[in-house]
């Protein structure tokens, strides 16, 4: 079903302010507003809908929360509230009067998020083009990027064994709540406990104490599993809702803690991995993989990001450097003529047309080529700006396909708070600028 347009206005409009005569019409989001293409935006998700059936919600409207959710850096429940009682997030939706109550649903967000898919990038894309437009971004800052790879964390705690084991006996009896399958015994009280003394211990040190906790678990949840096993036997539609988190849980409960291939670091996002990037605070982070492009050279408004995506199955990084380069080339239209990558990115499989510096290298780098290797670390504070005042640092959004979203409106996110900042200087350098005339001729007088 096709996104509703903009109804008529109604009677009971004629007697109310309209939001361009309450809120401040140079202020840098409603700048930003007038300056999205919100028709190439809706033409893009059009093939997404249906003409048939109930109207959909306005694209410009979900298109917005989830821009001013990430560049705000919030929660989907913290945008809605703040939508309420924020008249430029209204009017930044393409509100024409003041609205008092929410008028959707805050899963409609989840929805949407799922129903684009890849066509986020389209929203990276428009970022680019804003920021072209406006004169932050130049077309010459795209030709030298610099790429390099972090890690998105998933929302999960630290993964231990007594944990996990306790996740997967209280993940069992929900589902088995849920689906009206009546357990022998659920085990909930003795999991608490022993999950709480097993973490008592392993900090006091006492490791036989600490196995004994450990054993205790792993026993409760083999006997809820062969219980789930036999009041579900025979049962087609109750084996399949099953399967899967019974999957999870017979590994959870197998697995050891030093034990070589892979393992499962949490009971409810089974896409969680392990990655180790050498950093002595944090040798192991847990979750996905991400690769980020930015710009080499800082962009007069400031240093964007070109590309963004999830790496599921922690890939190499030299593997993942071609495939960066070229959907950064689509998006932006413009061909790379240098990357600069750390030295994590030996050993990449990237074409000779496109020249590739490492960080280290020393021959065929001199003059301008060594100043752009310089400056290939200044995309570690971009990639902090994601995480401390974007989404990077934590991803709530469900599965792969979460992540790979969470990555993309991140990145879309740090170039519209770029913008906005660029937006707020020029219009400090305009009334600068008219406030110096004035002074210079006191004929002149400002417009009323």
């Amino acid at each position: 079903m096709r996104p509703k347009q903009h109804e008529t206005t109604g009677s009971g409009d004629l007697f109310r302010a309209r939001l361009e005569q309450i809120i401040n019409m140079k202020h840098e989001l409603v700048q930003l507003a007038g300056k999205l293409d919100w028709a190439w935006i809706d033409g893009e998700i059009a093939p997404l809908y249906s003409d048939q059936g109930r109207p959909g919600i306005e694209t410009r409207f979900v298109i917005g929360l989830l821009l001013l959710k990430h560049i705000y850096g919030l929660s989907d429940e913290g945008v809605c509230e703040r939508w309420v009682h924020d008249p430029y997030f209204q009017y930044f939706t393409g509100e024409e009067f003041f609205q008092h109550e929410f008028p959707h649903e805050r899963s409609d967000l989840s929805h949407w998020r799922k129903r684009l898919g890849d066509k986020l990038e389209l929203l990276l894309a428009e970022s680019l083009r804003v920021a072209h437009a406006s004169g932050a971004l130049r077309t010459k800052d795209l030709a030298r990027v610099t790429v390099d790879t972090t890690v998105q964390p998933k929302a999960i705690t630290f993964p231990t064994d007594a944990k996990l084991l306790h996740a997967a006996i209280k993940g069992l009896n929900r589902l088995a709540r849920k689906h009206g399958v009546q357990l022998r015994q659920s085990y909930l009280r003795i999991a608490k406990q022993a999950a709480m003394m097993a973490g008592r211990y392993a900090h006091a040190k006492q490791f036989n104490r600490h196995r004994r906790q450990l054993r205790i678990l792993r026993t409760r949840l083999g006997r809820i599993t062969r219980d789930i096993h036999r009041k579900i036997a025979g049962q087609p539609a109750l084996e399949e809702a099953f399967q899967w988190p019974l999957a999870r849980a017979s590994q959870i409960r197998s697995q050891q803690q030093r034990q070589r291939g892979w393992k499962l670091y949490s009971f409810h996002a089974p896409e969680v991995e392990c990655i180790g990037k050498g950093k002595a605070s944090a040798p192991y982070e847990f979750g996905v993989k991400a690769s980020i492009v930015t710009t080499n050279a800082r962009a007069p408004g400031g240093q964007f990001v070109l590309h963004a995506k999830a790496l599921p199955g922690n890939p190499y990084d030299g593997h993942t450097l071609r495939a960066a380069i070229e959907d950064t080339e689509r998006l932006t239209g413009r061909q790379i003529e240098r990357a600069y990558v750390d030295k994590g990115y030996r050993g990449h499989d990237v074409p000779n047309p496109y020249r590739v510096f490492i960080s280290g290298q020393k021959r065929g780098v001199f003059g301008a080529i060594k100043r752009e290797l310089r400056r290939r670390s200044a995309i570690e504070p971009v990639i902090a700006h994601m995480k401390a005042e974007g989404h990077l640092g934590r991803c709530y959004l469900k599965g792969t396909a979460g992540d790979l979203a969470n990555a993309i409106l991140t990145a879309v996110g740090h170039n519209l708070r770029l913008v906005l900042a660029w937006l707020r200087i020029l219009l400090c350098l305009i009334m600068t600028a008219l406030r110096s005339a004035l002074a210079d001729n006191p004929k002149l007088k400002l417009a009323s």
